[in-house]
């Protein structure tokens, strides 16, 4: 049987997943971050982690075992894999971020996104604890090969 409290839950958690959205570019704006990258990893590199780093479920409300997420000063996306596209849809619905279907060959890679929304001068902030150093200056390069298209 369904109660009231049910259908409360959903709605409530969107607008819970909002005003961690909102915090997080508050925070971004702090630091003078154009984006932050929020991928579904721990230090191991992980796909199943524990809780305590489950920030992409946490800022997005996606239970997918698989995903990242970026947040942009003004736009927001889930990128993952055709197992979680049903899912993620449902999940995303009404938070303001958008689902972008991996390996599709519509869908651009977060690099390339970013490259077009972002400028010169913009800056990417990520958790140093989840990626590694090599990870990062990757990304690194390929934004600044990205930045301008």
């Amino acid at each position: 049987m369904l109660s009231s409290t049910n259908h409360y839950k959903p709605i409530k958690m969107k607008s819970e997943i909002i005003n961690r959205i909102v915090s997080l570019r508050n925070f971004m704006r702090k630091h003078k971050l154009s984006a932050f990258i929020i991928p579904s990893t721990d230090p191991h590199s992980g796909e199943y982690i524990p809780k305590h780093w489950e920030a992409r479920k946490w800022i997005s409300g996606f239970t997918g075992s698989a995903g990242t997420v970026v947040v942009t000063l003004d736009k927001a996306g889930l990128w993952t894999d055709s197992r979680y596209f049903l899912q993620a849809t449902a999940q995303l619905e009404n938070t303001g971020i958008t689902l972008f279907k991996e390996r599709l060959p519509e869908t651009p890679s977060i690099v390339e996104w970013l490259g077009c929304v972002f400028n010169a001068e913009d800056n990417v902030g990520i958790d140093g604890w989840v990626k590694s150093y090599q990870e990062t200056s990757n990304l690194q390069k390929e934004l600044e090969k990205n930045r301008y298209t």
